[in-house]
């Protein structure tokens, strides 16, 4: 989570340190002052706690006061190929109202991408509360999602043969966390985009505060079991609601993983039908998820797109050389990173669906394109060609564009499933 009002900034108005355990209660503090002062659940902030890494996390005092903060999880993120690449994941970076413009902001993020780079992470990642700020640092919006409301008093599901052999109980979200978190690992490897979650992580999925459920239930989850083996599970919470004419309730999804088509399917069967419902609120869903293609009227499900993961290459050549390419590339890429300028220059990729190549070039340049087009373009969901037409990357070399763009393309759409 990062925020901090975009505008002019001077020189830095704070010295960063490191960040003390002993400082942490103040640090976050000051992160949620950042983020308008709301308060949180004591269960909520003792997650965080253990899951913030201290020695990787920074604070901007200005005198004796804490006036912003950031931090950096220690991710590997599954790549185009299948590669768990180790990922800095941005996270926390707040500044507090009275420092805008002062610096504060782009002085942390210059240290944390020193930082990454020390720690020899070729990627660094971030999901932005404010869409307009991390461009000019590199970033580029690489994962979507889908968010729908489907009307299930109207929409109908047409389910895959098999659908029916899968057997559907409810469970407790927390009694059967490690099981579920064993079908959600099996996924990671097969789309691009997906966090490998070391231990605590899974604890995330079933955080379930009374006070912000907002009106809906606690946490439900049903498990799917075919042949004797757990197959899939949804978590979800139901809003009830009641009109002049009747029920009116809305299903929340939360997590839904299945390691099949027709598992898949038998749980979002579930979700349409659940009793004294007529909606489906879905957020942050894969682009290309099946389900889309099972409704009867895709016009009643008001779906909408949004941005999710940033991603930065803060070592160009052994970011591009950790995935692999669908289609053969051999291409002078000419990049351009102001903030971190040991990118900068050309560089020779080639590459195919077995492996990759990256190396410094003197060569002529085929494209040419910044450090942020590459890390929207490098998971596959943003095609170059696309980035070509709005005019942020130039071709050089006449058929270069459809090349790179077929090679970093992806059959599966990248995503990610959770925030930090």
């Amino acid at each position: 989570m990062t925020t901090e009002a975009t505008g002019r900034e001077d020189s830095p108005a704070a010295d960063l340190r490191v960040l003390r355990p002993e400082d942490w209660d103040q640090w976050y503090d000051t992160l949620l002052r950042a983020f308008g002062g709301a308060g949180e659940s004591e269960e909520e902030r003792a997650l965080w706690r253990g899951l913030t890494l201290c020695e990787r996390s920074l604070g901007a005092w200005d005198g004796g006061e804490l006036v912003g903060t950031a931090g950096a999880f220690d991710f590997r993120l599954t790549v185009p190929g299948g590669a768990s690449v180790p990922a800095a994941g941005v996270t926390m970076v707040g500044v507090v109202a009275t420092h805008r413009r002062r610096g504060v902001l782009t002085s942390m993020m210059r240290r944390q991408l020193d930082d990454v780079r020390d720690w020899g992470e070729p990627l660094a990642v971030l999901t932005a509360s404010e869409a307009a700020i991390y461009g000019r640092f590199g970033y580029g919006a690489a994962t979507f999602g889908l968010t729908a409301e489907i009307d299930t008093s109207r929409v109908r599901l047409s389910v895959p043969a098999g659908t029916d052999d899968v057997r559907l109980r409810y469970a407790s979200p927390v009694d059967l966390l490690d099981l579920c978190e064993g079908l959600y690992a099996r996924k990671v490897p097969l789309r691009a985009g997906m966090l490998a979650r070391r231990p605590g992580w899974e604890q995330l999925g079933v955080l379930d505060p009374e006070g912000e459920r907002g009106g809906a239930s606690p946490l439900q989850c049903v498990i799917a079991e075919r042949g004797g083996e757990v197959v899939g599970y949804v978590r979800f919470r139901v809003r009830p609601e009641w009109t002049d004419t009747g029920h009116n309730g809305q299903v929340e999804l939360q997590d839904l993983v299945a390691v099949d088509a027709v598992s898949e399917a038998a749980l979002w069967r579930f979700l349409f039908g659940i009793d004294l419902t007529t909606s489906l609120k879905v957020r942050g869903r894969p682009l290309d998820e099946a389900w889309q293609y099972l409704v009867s009227d895709i016009r009643r499900c008001l779906l909408r797109v949004r941005d999710g993961l940033y991603v930065r290459l803060v070592d160009v050549g052994a970011a591009l050389e950790a995935r692999t390419y669908q289609a053969p590339v051999d291409v002078v890429l000419e990049v351009e990173d102001a903030f971190c300028p040991w990118n900068s220059g050309r560089w020779r990729l080639t590459g195919d669906a077995k492996g990759a190549s990256c190396v410094r070039t003197e060569d002529a340049a085929d494209l040419a394109l910044s450090v942020r087009e590459l890390g929207a373009a490098y998971l596959g969901g943003v095609s170059l060609a696309s980035l070509a037409a709005a005019g942020r990357v130039r071709e050089l070399r006449q058929g270069a564009l459809g090349e790179a763009s077929m090679g970093f393309g992806s059959a599966v759409a990248p995503w990610l499933p959770h925030g930090f």
